[in-house]
């Protein structure tokens, strides 16, 4: 009797083994993180990694990036070339390996590079493997070497295709991006480079690795942008480079280096008169936000050194409590960088350094070295203890602050703000909170909005600019105690992700320079205060329209000048149209407001995100900050930018 059992087929016939790098292409995510504009740029980084490579091992000191205008970046450099001789075991030349086999290259041993980042030898093959084009060309023995690649797999072998009197290596690719036109499925959405954001990694690079030159060259406009980093300095030009738009307390810089078994720790830090801290942590220069181990061992050496000086200068005394890392690094620029020849990341994203010896190594070298710089300069150090102790007594103001703005729970439900519309929806995931000025607007929002799962709290005029301000100042503003009792989840060093009311925090404010700037005001609080709120995707921007068209019984709601235009054009000529222009929030409707502006079916929003955590903090500085020169060089080089101002 036949069984109706499906027969269980997974034998040795149904284990797939994919050859050569199409595993890269069958995932990959897992390589290089995603394939949008950030997996795009990543790219980019993973060629000059290699290069960078080059200049540590003392090889390379110009790196040349060019975008082409057909959709190629092309990276040069002048170091010694890839390897062109017959590799011995797989017997092909060793530039053909190391692009097209994972995890071959020169750090794996044998003493190719004692330091690298990248993405541990499988950079320069996921980048073959991700392009629907690579040309390679190594400049070696007064030869050129040639050999080009499709979607990984090889066109033709290695061959020589002129004479040269320079070393190095150039690589060409085109990514694989998905088009009609592509008879592959392609793998990036988009193959669009961005060159502010190539300049930004660049300058950075070029900061963490002195000496080294890095070219950025962009020819698709008629007169192509060229930008060149190069930094004697190194990252002491880095800390300069932060506090360039702050008063510091002392100049130059501190700068501590040294090498222990192997590993290269350099230390920058300079503290200026804000009271932001900007601390940046480097791994073979690889940023990893998130720390780990060297930022671990920076802030303890950090507070114990100051803390020791306090007491013994007498500034801290014998009665009083020790000063706080937080007191300590108020204020505070500084530059963390290791370079290490086995390096632990954790995750695949490497955004956190685990070497459990780095921790040691930094915090023995900046204490020894700090602790010298402060014997030797006593009137900075002093200046320095002044301002802990005076961000230590702000502290303690704004205690009592900040107890009332913790989150309440539900049964202290009536600590809420007063005139906060609450929703009745109580999973955060499914709640958002519109931030709306004023009382007109307010009041619309409140009529119009969806009870279940909107909450409204109106807020009254312009916020404080927390960018010129300590903390217990800023906790004394009512609107900003009004938004941190709200969210639920504290701020600073106490945020609680996981207690936010609201997953969805949207700032809805007029269309006009007043709305701009009670916006910029919010972003200001949130990247200071709830830096991850931002980096988190909790933050939106509402989208009011600017027109309503009405012709006859059609109306129509328009969100930009372009789009007027275009609408316009669209209806032809024919019976004029009533235009009427919405310069607030407040001249609408509750059911206009809601249709056009707070019904998920049918409004826009624009989720703010940080791709750039140094170049958001140059730009608040400049916008919010107590430097008015640099601020009005900005708005007179940027003001061509805009249109249509509303004054």
């Amino acid at each position: 009797m036949q069984s109706n059992t499906p027969k269980n087929n997974y034998d040795e016939s149904q284990i797939q083994v994919l050859e050569g790098l199409e595993a890269v292409r069958r995932r990959p995510g897992m390589y290089i993180g995603s394939t949008d504009e950030r997996g795009l740029h990543h790219l980019v980084y993973e060629i000059v990694d290699n290069a960078v490579d080059e200049a540590l091992a003392g090889y390379c000191k110009n790196i040349i990036v060019t975008i082409h205008n057909d959709g190629s970046v092309s990276v040069q450099d002048d170091g010694r070339g890839f390897p062109v001789g017959i590799h011995p075991k797989l017997g092909r030349p060793a530039v053909e390996v190391c692009l097209t086999v994972l995890h071959a290259g020169g750090k794996f041993g044998g003493g190719g590079y004692k330091v690298s980042g990248g993405l541990h030898g499988v950079g320069a093959s996921c980048v073959n493997a991700l392009s629907s084009h690579l040309q390679v060309n190594v400049y070696q023995d007064g030869k050129i070497y040639q050999q080009e690649y499709a979607r990984g797999k090889i066109l033709y072998d290695l061959k020589v295709v002129g004479e040269t009197g320079r070393t190095g290596t150039t690589i060409r690719f085109w990514p694989d991006v998905k088009t009609g036109q592509n008879p592959e499925p392609g793998i990036f959405e988009t193959g669009s480079f961005d060159f502010d954001v190539l300049k930004t990694r660049f300058r950075e690079m070029a900061f963490l690795n002195k000496g080294i030159r890095i070219i950025l060259i962009d020819e698709r406009s008629e007169e192509p942008h060229k930008a060149e980093f190069h930094y004697e300095g190194g990252i002491v030009s880095f800390v300069e480079y932060l506090n360039k738009h702050k008063e510091t307390l002392f100049q130059p810089p501190v700068y501590i280096e040294g090498v222990k078994d192997g590993t290269t720790v350099e230390v920058a830090l300079q503290w200026n008169d804000g009271f932001n801290e900007n601390v940046f942590c480097f791994a073979n220069n690889i940023h990893t936000p998130e720390g780990g181990t060297h930022l671990e061992g920076f802030r303890r050496a950090l507070t114990r050194v100051v803390n020791e000086y306090g007491r013994k200068s007498g500034q801290i005394r014998a009665n009083d409590a020790n000063l706080t890392g937080e007191d300590i690094r108020e204020g505070i620029a500084a530059i963390v960088s290791v370079k290490l020849v086995e390096p632990q990341f954790e995750g695949q994203t490497k955004s956190k350094l685990g070497n459990s010896e780095v921790r040691a190594m930094v915090d023995q070298m900046v204490s020894d070295q700090l602790q010298v710089f402060f014997e030797e300069n006593p009137s900075v150090a002093r200046a320095v203890l002044d301002k802990c102790l005076q961000a230590a007594r702000a502290r303690e103001a704004a205690r009592k602050a900040r107890d009332l703005t913790r989150r309440k729970t539900a049964l202290e439900s009536a600590a809420l703000p007063g005139k906060l519309a609450d929703c009745s929806e109580r999973d955060p995931s499914l709640c958002e909170i519109f931030l709306v000025e004023g009382d007109s607007a307010g009041g619309s929002a409140k009529s119009g909005r969806d009870r279940h799962f909107q909450a409204i709290l109106p807020l009254r005029g312009k916020i404080l600019n927390v960018e010129k301000v300590r903390i217990d100042r800023a906790l004394a503003n009512q609107e900003i105690k009004s938004m941190i009792t709200a969210f639920g989840g504290g701020f600073g060093d106490d945020f609680d992700e996981s207690k936010l009311r609201y997953h969805r925090i949207v700032c809805m404010t007029d269309a006009d320079v007043d709305g701009s700037h009670i916006r910029i005001l919010m972003l200001t609080f949130f990247y200071r205060f709830m830096p991850k709120l931002i980096e988190n995707g909790y933050v939106y921007i509402a989208q009011p329209p600017l027109y309503k068209i009405t012709r006859g019984k059609t109306e129509k709601y328009v969100y930009s000048d372009e789009q007027l235009q275009a609408y316009l054009k669209e209806l032809g000529e024919g019976a004029k149209p009533d235009i009427q222009r919405y310069k607030g929030l407040g001249e609408m409707s509750a059911e206009q407001l809601w249709e056009t502006t707070m019904n998920p079916a049918t409004r826009s929003m624009y989720k703010v995100t940080i791709s750039d955590a140094i170049a958001a903090d140059e730009m608040l500085t400049l916008l919010m900050g107590d430097d008015v020169e640099p601020r009005r060089e900005f708005i007179e080089q940027n003001a061509k930018l805009v249109a249509d101002l509303d004054i």
